[in-house]
């Protein structure tokens, strides 16, 4: 389990994200990169981390799931998952 705080730091990035979106955009179509560069760091996309939605876990982030791979496996195998079988051949 990750720690609250920094699940909460991710939380407060990515809220960061939202309010300056259509600031960035902007400023990216006029090419303003000085402008860009005044802007906080966090209000760039690439620093909000995807994180397990159950365990807050980083590494092995599946996408699809929106889980990390531990999670998944359990959940898989519990039968939560729809569609979600164990292969076997």
């Amino acid at each position: 389990m990750a720690k609250k705080a920094w699940i909460e730091r991710n939380k407060k990035k990515a809220e960061t994200v939202r309010k300056y979106a259509a600031i960035r955009a902007e400023l990216k179509a006029k090419r303003d990169y000085a402008a860009l560069a005044k802007l906080p760091r966090n209000a760039s996309p690439v620093r909000v981390v995807n994180r397990c939605s159950m365990s807050g876990r980083r590494h092995g982030y599946l996408r699809k799931f929106g889980c990390s791979r531990l999670t998944f496996r359990e959940a898989a195998l519990s039968g939560l998952i729809p569609g979600v079988v164990k292969a076997s051949w």
